[in-house]
């Protein structure tokens, strides 16, 4: 039985991400709620990333995929120190959800597509959206076997020579620290191996005004480590897969 058989038997999806593989390098009882669909996160920065790469890379398709909240009028007609905080506003924000839901769409603020329009208008005018994004592929999806090892994606964009992943970020300065604390070094090897492509970038924008952009090119020494994390992740995946009780007992051990 191959990897894609054990892995839909088991957990009831056929394929590995870097998100599942980020899991496996902790709790494997986290990565089995992530692989079985129970472990469900969202968070304002996640919908607002999503929210930003549609229009960065897919601006066609938003007006099919959002319902825009606009409460100008609302905020206006109501008044006050705080209009979002009154019952009337709360009540008028919930029909507008009923409208999105119905619709099949996803509600988002007004104020949130108004920066990351702000966004993508500073990366234009640096001239990094030229330099990196101009005429590449925008959200390609793989779905390969690996060395045996079943991975799914897509990466944000597939350029000739070079793949770049968009990343919006708290501070430029910290950047380096997000890379291996959520394990974005392990995606940039996935992507590289992938596609047979070494070269590597992250093009990273701060999420307050002013929007501060940055080029940065991932070095051998990251894919490196991105490499090490993934096949640790996938002995940890193999291990739950054959049945082994340790990584029911693992647990974590360090020092401080």
């Amino acid at each position: 039985m191959n990897m894609r058989e054990q892995l839909t038997e088991r957990v009831g999806k056929p394929h590995l991400s870097y998100s599942s593989l980020k899991y496996a390098l902790g709790d494997m009882r986290l990565w089995e709620m992530y692989m079985r669909g129970q472990l469900k996160k969202e968070s304002e920065a996640l919908r607002f990333g999503s929210l930003y790469d549609l229009l960065l890379f897919e601006p066609e398709k938003f007006q099919d995929v959002y319902y825009t909240l606009d409460d100008t009028s609302i905020v206006a007609s109501i008044g006050g120190a705080n209009p979002r905080s009154t019952k009337r506003y709360k009540e008028w924000k919930a029909e507008a959800a009923q409208v999105a839901e119905n619709a099949d769409k996803i509600l988002a603020s007004e104020e949130d597509v108004k920066k990351a329009h702000q966004m993508i208008q500073r990366l234009d005018d640096c001239g990094l959206y030229d330099k990196r994004f101009k005429g590449g592929k925008f959200q390609v999806e793989f779905n390969v076997d690996l060395d045996g090892i079943p991975l799914k994606g897509f990466l944000d964009c597939l350029q000739d020579g070079f793949i770049v992943d968009s990343k919006s970020s708290r501070s430029i300065d910290k950047f380096r620290y997000d890379v291996n604390s959520w394990s974005y070094d392990i995606q940039a090897y996935i992507y590289t191996k992938v596609f047979n492509i070494k070269d590597f970038y992250w093009v990273v924008q701060e999420k307050a005004y002013p929007f501060y952009p940055a080029d940065v090119k991932c070095t051998d020494e990251t894919l490196f480590r991105g490499e090490m994390k993934f096949h640790q992740a996938i002995e940890n995946i193999q291990a739950y897969l054959n049945g082994d009780k340790q990584t029911d007992q693992h647990y974590a051990e360090f020092v401080v």
